[in-house]
């Protein structure tokens, strides 16, 4: 068995699907499909857990390539609130918890809306909107522009 703490949670063992080799570094742990584990990892997680822990979140909102700050716009709460529930000085909300496994088991859908509006959000840059918002009117309607 391999104990698993590189995902960033410290009760994760592999029975199998992972190969140790020893180098000049020493030993080294090669795991195969590990897309595929991490998303076993999350299913599991937002299907079994009564209540997120901080290092589940953290665990999710990465797995969905999320920032604290991006997350954080999507539940609606201040960045700060994402770092105290991930650093475990706060308790995630329920409201906030129930949302996190709603966006994680949709983002796991390939080719759905909200996958779609996630990556979105993860890449949004703020600081275009800093000038405003510029729409144009053009022949099959108004359109968004870039400043």
């Amino acid at each position: 068995m391999y104990h698993y703490i590189e995902c960033g949670l410290d009760n994760v063992w592999l029975d199998n699907g992972f190969e140790e080799e020893e180098s000049d570094y020493g030993a080294v742990v090669s795991i195969h499909d590990m897309d595929g584990l991490h998303r076993v990892i999350g299913m599991h997680i937002i299907r079994s857990r009564p209540l997120l822990n901080g290092a589940e979140l953290r665990f999710l909102r990465k797995e969905m390539d999320l920032s604290q700050s991006n997350l954080a716009q999507l539940l609606g709460v201040v960045d700060s609130s994402v770092r105290h529930w991930e650093s475990g000085r706060g308790k995630i909300s329920e409201p906030a918890d129930r949302l996190v496994r709603i966006l994680y088991a949709e983002y796991t859908q390939a080719d759905t809306e909200i996958r779609s509006l996630i990556e979105r959000i993860a890449h949004l840059n703020r600081e275009a909107y800093e000038n405003g918002m510029h729409f144009g009117e053009t022949g099959s309607g108004w359109q968004p522009r870039t400043a």
